[in-house]
């Protein structure tokens, strides 16, 4: 009889853990979701079904600061530190690799960040490679 009790006991105790551990980590085991990597850009972990909307604006804003940089490359110009423009809400800004005193000189960054326009900024080093996404 105390056997059965224990049994019980610790059965509903590992169903208890079992439950937690599904609410704490999600149903899915966390394995299909967005993380961000080290420089700030959003990328699938797993297989997610959809994208979140924040999710497809930095891809969008992503995709458009590589094709300013592009275009600016065309027109021959020397990449340096200093801003390329606006993607939706992110400022785009060519910065050195490690960045230096010019890279935060105000002749150097984005207007449309430093006023308030854009909210965040895209950092391209100056050869098109994402830096970091902030």
């Amino acid at each position: 009889m105390k056997n059965r009790n224990l049994y019980w006991i610790v059965g509903v105790i590992v169903l208890i853990i079992i439950i937690l551990l599904l609410i704490f980590r999600g149903f899915n085991g966390g394995e299909d979701n967005w993380i961000k990597d080290l420089k700030g850009v959003w990328s699938e972990h797993g297989n997610p079904s959809s994208a979140p909307d924040y999710v497809k604006e930095q891809k969008d804003a992503v995709f458009c600061a590589k094709n300013k940089y592009s275009l600016a490359k065309d027109d021959r110009m020397n990449f340096s530190s200093q801003c390329l423009g606006r993607c939706e809400n992110f400022s785009v800004d060519i910065v050195h690799v490690p960045r230096n005193a010019e890279d935060d000189l105000a002749v150097n960054q984005c207007s449309d960040y430093k006023i308030g326009i854009t909210k965040n900024f895209i950092e391209l080093d100056k050869n098109g490679e994402i830096v970091r996404v902030v």
